[in-house]
């Protein structure tokens, strides 16, 4: 059965309920599991896919690729990034999550509940691909890179343009065989009405940039993801 949204999301729905009913937790995650059409929250969880999306989209990226993960707000990019770097350091590789946008408690509430972070977070207000390949240059093949998020790394105006930055993190992961993902917005003007999940011309870009830069992207919407390349 297809869940109605992703976990993380379902989670805060009962933690929400949780409040506004002043009700234990663990039954509002019953409840919310209940409407999902299972059993119990304990239910939902062992009947997930072994296969998680992360594993699904780790899967379509080569090593020495730089890709986008794209989505409207709430669609669970971020966390799909951090689970990338979570993936790779369980493999036996390394990973790293760099964020302007979250702070180190926001990344811990992105994981359920007792799993801890694995891999190397940085939330330093100087992160640019400058600072990346400063912090990542030990990175080695099928290491994982990623950046929340695109549209915040020339923000400073003292961090060159966007599509220079872009062009380094590309020799980047050319070089050291790493995958470098960057988590991107999409634009507002995207119409979540047809059903259909966003594409590279949805992408919300305030500067111009060489989309060509990226090998693919995946694209997420409604729970689905949707693999894409630029050529």
């Amino acid at each position: 059965m297809r869940l109605s949204a992703p976990v993380f999301r379902l989670k805060r729905d009962a933690k929400k309920l949780a409040r506004d009913r002043s009700v234990p937790l663990h039954v509002a995650l019953d409840e919310v599991a209940v409407r999902e059409g299972f059993r119990s929250w304990s239910h939902m969880m062992a009947a997930r896919p072994v296969a998680t999306l992360a594993a699904q989209v780790r899967a379509g990226i080569a090593p020495g690729s730089l890709v986008v993960l794209a989505a409207r707000p709430g669609q669970g990019k971020t966390r799909l990034g951090l689970e990338l770097t979570q993936a790779a350091v369980r493999a036996g590789q390394r990973g790293w999550f760099f964020t302007l946008d979250y702070t180190r408690r926001d990344v811990a509430t992105l994981l359920d509940e007792g799993e801890a972070t694995e891999c190397t977070v940085d939330t330093s207000d100087e992160i640019c691909a400058a600072h990346i390949l400063a912090s990542t240059g030990d990175a080695g093949r099928g290491d994982v890179i990623v950046i929340d998020f695109l549209q915040l790394l020339d923000q400073k105006r003292v961090h060159p343009p966007l599509q220079e930055q872009l062009e380094d993190l590309k020799r980047h992961a050319q070089a050291t065989g790493a995958i470098i993902a960057a988590i991107s917005q999409v634009d507002r003007r995207f119409d979540a009405e047809t059903g259909d999940v966003p594409g590279f011309d949805d992408l919300r870009m305030p500067n111009p940039v060489d989309l060509s830069l990226f090998d693919r992207g995946w694209f997420l919407y409604g729970g689905e993801a949707r693999l894409l390349h630029t050529a």
